[in-house]
């Protein structure tokens, strides 16, 4: 009698099971949200039916909102513009760092956001020769032809919202250099002109697969806007890069 009454005493108490299955659920779900693939229907549905079973989604919070009179004129959060584009511009980014993942491992493109909209960065020296404008398609050809189906797909189409304006979406080229100045001898003035060059070649190229020219602006800065300080190898290779920006309507 006084082993079983032992063995009693270690058993966990019944709750813990649930606590535990709850915590493993959030951590599954966290988990998710950092992946930088994307993340499917089905595998949320999932997630979803395990948080039901585990009681999560039957707990008061969050579920007992109900609509107002603000929302039968369709005034909602959820319905304002900026809110849209939120959601346009928060959907394309998941989409770039799935589309170009072995990339961003391997630090040839990054896939950043700011003020100006969504930020894809080619790495110079995977691109393009040193002190060149011409595309090395040999070695990127398989990226380049991603990155045009990318920026041809529908999300980043112009469409007719459902209030009746129309979402414009462009794209700007810039060009950056480091701080190294130019030969002399070579086929450029400076590093102005290279930089130039080097957004109309990523320009030709994209229009080459099909994208409207019209939705494109290009742009050179030499070094004048380093993303890395200091004129270190690493630094100077950080700052030669091609920014492909998906530009918020703001900076239209």
């Amino acid at each position: 009698m006084a082993k079983k009454k032992k063995i009693d005493e270690l058993k966990p108490p019944d709750w813990l099971t649930t606590y535990s299955d709850m915590i493993t659920l959030c951590l599954c779900f966290f988990v998710i949200m950092f992946n930088p693939d994307e993340v499917t229907q089905s595998q949320l549905d999932a997630i979803s039916a395990g948080m039901r079973s585990a009681g999560i989604g039957s707990m008061p919070g969050g579920f007992t909102l109900s609509a107002g009179r603000n929302a039968d004129l369709g005034n909602t959060i959820a319905a304002l513009p900026s809110m849209e584009r939120g959601r346009v511009m928060g959907t394309a980014m998941r989409r770039a760092v799935s589309v170009f993942s072995p990339e961003i491992r391997s630090n040839k493109i990054r896939v950043t956001q700011d003020e100006r909209g969504l930020v894809i960065t080619l790495a110079a020296d995977a691109f393009f020769n040193p002190a060149s404008a011409r595309i090395n398609i040999e070695a990127t050809r398989d990226t380049l032809l991603r990155l045009g189906t990318y920026m041809s797909s529908d999300e980043l189409a112009d469409r007719i919202e459902a209030d009746g304006t129309r979402r414009i979406i462009k794209f700007r080229i810039e060009g950056h250099t480091d701080a190294v100045n130019i030969d002399p001898s070579g086929p450029w003035e400076d590093n102005w002109q290279l930089s130039v060059e080097r957004s109309r070649s990523i320009l030709r190229y994209l229009v080459a697969l099909g994208i409207d020219e019209k939705r494109f602006q290009i742009a050179g800065f030499a070094d004048t806007m380093p993303i890395a300080s200091g004129t270190s190898p690493e630094a100077n290779a950080l700052n030669r890069r091609v920014d492909i920006i998906i530009i918020n309507d703001g900076h239209l």
